[in-house]
């Protein structure tokens, strides 16, 4: 009997986070009919089908907003049943359910002035405002209709709520009662976790955010019907580090001269080869013996035998380093020029917005463009990624469609799906451009059971994973050197970020960050040794120097085959920002240097900002330029063409 009473609370309680479900599909209907010029959708099944995938985010928000409610509503106290605790349950839920919900309902008007779901971001900018109640005066009284609506439908869910009531009872047995109410509150728990990750509790993938909201939708503006605004805001609660800035010392012309966020090269005529651009999951510099026979590394071994062949008919950048320390980081970086810094720009509340990219410039000029990546569909925020830099089609592990190649955890090992990239390549009608992203070189750090004998350990576990994606890179061009394409063909090899370190000399903070870039162009002109400051965001400029491109375009990076401009290298921890230029490395903490080494000291171990010089004040300088301008150019929505 005890046992059948508290299954009546369980039961009460989900039917109140189910009606939580059903308003939230109410107003994210209204928010599209609120905005259906701006949302413009094919047809009605369409509009559901995003309501469907909707649910994943509105899964996340609830719990958010629920969570104490339903600890409190399924943890022990005895008399849970009571009508004061009944009662006190009531004006909790309301209390934050219809705040949250009310967000919804400001986005139905103040959508059609940002064009995008409101996050903290909001609230940063209105905090500073000091006429906050005349505003929201002026919006109750000039979109009343909108305050009626909430207020019905707030009417409706507290009737609704209250036409299910749980069962009054005391229990006479603590064991059994107390017994049952553990086994209860675990498994909500369970539920409460997968929920807000968005629904599963796999280590492959990570807590939905803003950007996976493009995974399932053709039109990009679509995204904005798939989120909540309670969702949006709670994501981006911890998250945004941007900002507009401004330093005394940075104005336009600085940024104009040190920067130069405009590019335009004419160092090459116009052709339109093929582009294909390989970003090698985890896979240091470190690995590759071509790019460290100038480390004077004891007892080196290399972990990338063709990788090494393929050096000697390549331009190899042996000074390179990432932008970022995530995958997601790397994709922006190498395809649209955007670095990392505290935050993923792809994962903050600004991704969605026109980029002008390697993508865009590409398909501009007639390229089909795709994107390759072996694991689940949508994973590591690829999918929405790619859509909103608007490539044409995305290849994933739904589209192989073997999931015997499946490795158990990420996704389709290296070889069989690069073997499914060449195929998909030799139907493809040139120019086309492809980026594909590997998985395998990644933990657990496992390899198909049939190369277990041919791969080994080495001095860390990822030693046989590097030799397998190189062999795996192997069997690509080896199939790929047959097929018409392959000859007039642009080949970059970059890694998205390092990964486990066996040298001493990769551990050296500044070498944290080091990656190969590699440039194979079969029978051209590009091949050597470089060995000036290199990184991810230069091989979108690089690429189109390459071409040809005649047209001004964004970019922060620089061609790596134009001297005229001096190399430079930014990135960041998370909390310090790290630029390399000159003479110099430069700390910087968002504000000021907080110090300056000489170049080869990359382990940071020297700091000389007692003796700072002219060339120390510029690079600071330098480094300041590139923050402003980045980020004043992300937050107003400006990564076009100025």
């Amino acid at each position: 009997m005890q046992k059948h009473l508290r299954l009546n609370e369980y039961k009460v309680l989900f039917y109140r986070l189910s009606l939580a479900y059903f308003f939230y599909f109410i107003a994210r209907i209204l928010f599209y009919l609120y905005n259906i010029n701006l949302l413009k959708v094919d047809s009605i099944s369409d509009l559901l089908s995003l309501c469907y995938y909707g649910l994943a985010f509105d899964t996340t928000a609830i719990l958010y907003v629920n969570i104490l409610f339903i600890v409190l509503s399924v943890f022990p106290f005895r008399k849970n049943t009571s009508i004061k605790y009944q009662r006190f349950l009531f004006l909790l839920y309301f209390s934050t359910n219809l705040l949250a919900y009310a967000s919804n309902f400001i986005d139905f008007i103040y959508y059609k002035f940002t064009f995008a779901r409101s996050t903290i971001v909001v609230w940063n900018v209105m905090k500073h405002e000091t006429n906050l109640l005349p505003l929201f005066t002026s919006f109750i009284f000039d979109y009343w209709h909108v305050l009626v609506l909430f207020l019905s439908i707030s009417a409706l869910w507290i009737y609704l709520y209250k036409k299910v009531e749980v069962i009054a009872f005391q229990p006479s047995k603590n064991i059994p009662y107390f017994s049952f109410s553990t086994v209860g509150f675990l498994f909500f728990s369970l539920l409460i976790i997968g929920g807000i990750r968005g629904g599963d509790f796999n280590k492959a993938t990570r807590p939905i955010n803003l950007l996976d909201a493009s995974r399932h939708v053709k039109n990009i503006v679509h995204s904005d019907i798939v989120l909540n605004t309670p969702f949006a805001f709670f994501r981006t609660l911890f998250t945004n580090n941007f900002a507009k800035t401004n330093y005394s010392d940075v104005n336009q012309k600085v940024i104009d001269q040190m920067i130069q966020p405009t590019k335009s090269y004419h160092n090459n005529p116009q052709t339109k080869p093929n582009v294909v651009v390989f970003i090698l999951e985890s896979y240091g510099r470190e690995y590759i013996g071509a790019f460290n026979k100038q480390a004077t590394i004891t007892n080196y071994k290399s972990h990338a035998p063709f990788l090494d062949s393929l050096s000697q008919h390549s331009m190899i950048f042996t000074n390179a380093y990432a932008n970022g320390r995530q995958s997601i980081h790397g994709m922006s970086s190498v395809l649209a020029g955007i670095p990392a810094f505290k935050d993923a720009f792809t994962s903050s509340p600004y991704s969605k917005q026109k980029i002008e990219s390697l993508v865009s410039v590409l398909k501009g000029e007639g390229y089909d463009t795709s994107f390759f990546h072996g694991a689940a569909n949508g994973s590591m925020g690829f999918l929405g990624f790619a859509n909103i830099l608007g490539i044409d089609n995305y290849y994933g592990r739904t589209e192989f469609n073997d999931d015997s190649q499946f490795d158990g955890f990420w996704g389709i090992w290296d070889e069989p799906f690069l073997q499914f990239m060449k195929k998909t390549l030799d139907k493809k009608k040139s120019p086309f451009f492809a980026s594909v992203f590997t998985v395998s070189s990644h933990e657990p750090y496992i390899i198909p059971e049939k190369y277990k004998s041919k791969f080994h350990e080495g001095g860390v576990p990822i030693h046989k994973c590097a030799e397998y994606t190189d062999f795996a890179l192997k069997q690509f061009f080896n199939a790929a050197k047959k097929e018409p394409w392959f000859s007039n063909t642009i080949f970059v090899m970059v890694a998205d970020h390092c990964n486990q370190i066996y040298y001493d000399e990769f551990q050296k903070p500044i070498n944290r960050f080091a990656v190969p870039i590699l440039i194979y162009k079969p029978n051209s002109k590009y091949v050597g040794v470089d060995t000036d400051l290199a990184q991810q965001i230069d091989i979108y400029p690089t690429i189109l120097d390459m071409i040809g491109y005649q047209k001004p375009f964004r970019s922060w990076g620089r061609s790596l085959f134009d001297k005229t401009t001096a190399p430079f290298v930014i990135n960041s921890t998370g909390s310090i920002y790290q630029f390399m230029k000159g003479n110099y490395i430069c700390t910087f903490d968002g504000t000021i240097a907080t110090g300056f080494y000489d170049k080869n000291d990359k382990g940071l171990k020297n700091n000389l900002i007692k003796n700072r010089n002219a060339e120390m004040n510029t690079i600071e300088l330098n480094c300041k330029a590139f923050i402003q301008d980045y980020m004043n150019k992300v937050v107003d929505k400006k990564l076009g063409v100025n």
